[in-house]
């Protein structure tokens, strides 16, 4: 498996025509007024690096490495230029011919091996459980996200990491209904390590289901930090190993928007059939309508409800969903879910800007993003927004957290699990 060079979007590259339409869509763009920030910008300057124009010069570095990767600009393009991907190749070139920075190469070694990601997952549960005032400085609990860094960016908050992780608390295997397909869940480090009550509420449902699930143990990381840092070869590495691992399954499902995006990149790589038979989760329940299902089951046996803690819910869309066109399904999902309002906020799409390793390198750029879904929230009164990816969930509550709003952030798949089991308990922070 191999990535697509910088050299193959040269056509790609030709199909851009400065019209400036990714302008209104990019969250960089928006912020700084830069032409460098926006999509034409970036895309003139891969070119002429791509054609021996211009030398690796550091406003180039910075102009290419201020993105988020997030695909805005490539919805609104009339030409549908791939600029994250094209963005991702540059970023491959300069760390072929400059190496990584400290950072980036601390981010895609951890994220690139899943042992390695284990273990530093169990050694900051344990040095919280122990030590929790060296490792982070304590908040009230019902501020949902618990754990305050110190001085490393500026107070950012961050989900308290749990003790038992994914890998932990499901086996690899649970057996369903003879004749159903098997599905092979794809958790991504995200649910694994930061949330593990939602992807173990994701695979009961779909055993629930009827469905066989099989939980690879050997899976890996998606590929999208390593992507994000311009480590070319990790990512192959982490696609070939994911796509063995789930050797077994007919059908992988997904809960985590940016797994979907990174598990789509494979088609490029040569893995079209791994990508092809992937599917995000929200999609999956409606398009096999599986969500009258677990209501009638609940009709069926259970008791009665309990009432949501709250009324008024509102979605926001992860960029990576957005990307792919998959802003339906979880609308879907929660306009029918009982005893709750479903409303739509202003600003549903924008950007919450975390864009992962960006968030980590410009922090006060990232916070202003997401600053700007504050309006929308406020507007909508809702007292919980809901997402699908654990990214997301991290940015917007550290967001509302930051704005003093008492609004709490779920995943979808914690509020279909609940309402379809009659008693809402959301765990997302407080785990």
């Amino acid at each position: 498996m191999k990535n697509p060079s910088l050299a193959d979007y040269h056509e790609a590259m030709r199909q851009c025509v400065k019209c400036g339409a990714c302008q209104a869509k990019c969250p960089t763009y928006r912020l700084t007024r830069r032409e460098g920030a926006v999509a034409r910008g970036k895309i003139a300057l891969a070119s002429a690096l791509a054609d021996g124009e211009i030398a690796m010069e550091n406003a180039l570095l910075r102009d290419l490495d201020f993105c988020l990767l997030c695909g805005g600009c490539a919805t609104a393009c009339p030409n549908a230029v791939p600029t994250p991907e094209i963005v991702a190749a540059v970023r491959r070139e300069i760390s072929a011919q400059r190496g990584f920075s400290p950072l980036t190469r601390g981010i895609a070694r951890l994220t690139a091996s899943p042992k390695l990601l284990k273990m530093a997952a169990r050694m900051a549960a344990a040095g919280e459980t122990l030590a929790p005032g060296i490792v982070a400085k304590r908040i009230p609990e019902e501020s949902g996200l618990r754990l305050r860094l110190p001085k490393a960016m500026a107070g950012r908050l961050l989900p308290q990491i749990p003790r038992r992780n994914l890998f932990d608390r499901l086996p690899e295997k649970i057996a369903g209904q003879p004749g159903k397909p098997t599905i092979g869940f794809f958790a991504g480090c995200g649910l694994t390590y930061l949330f593990p009550h939602v992807g173990e509420m994701a695979v009961h449902l779909l055993n629930r289901l009827g469905y066989s699930v099989l939980f690879p143990k050997n899976q890996g990381c998606c590929g999208i930090p390593a992507t994000s840092c311009g480590d070319g070869a990790a990512v192959e590495r982490l696609a070939a190993r994911n796509v063995n691992a789930f050797a077994g399954a007919d059908i992988i499902v997904t809960a985590c928007a940016s797994c979907y995006s990174g598990i789509g990149a494979y088609r490029a790589m040569g893995a079209a059939d791994f990508s092809g038979k992937t599917v995000e989760f929200c999609d999956f329940i409606v398009r096999e309508r599986l969500q009258d299902i677990l209501f009638a089951e609940k009709k069926d046996g259970a008791d009665g409800n309990s009432p949501a803690p709250w009324r008024r819910v509102t979605w926001h869309d992860p960029c990576h969903l957005k990307r792919h066109g998959l802003t339906a399904a979880p609308r879907k999902i929660l306009a029918n879910l009982p005893g709750i309002d479903f409303i739509e906020m202003a600003g549903a799409s924008l950007c919450c800007g975390l864009g992962g390793s960006f968030s980590l390198k410009h922090y006060d750029a990232s916070k202003a993003i997401g600053a700007a879904k504050i309006p929308g929230l406020q507007a909508s009164e809702a007292e919980l927004v809901i997402t699908s990816c654990p990214g997301c969930l991290v940015q917007l509550q550290d967001t509302i957290s930051r704005a003093g709003l008492n609004i709490r952030v779920a995943h979808v798949v914690e509020v279909l699990a609940d309402a379809t089991a009659g008693k809402y308990s959301l765990k997302s922070g407080q785990v």
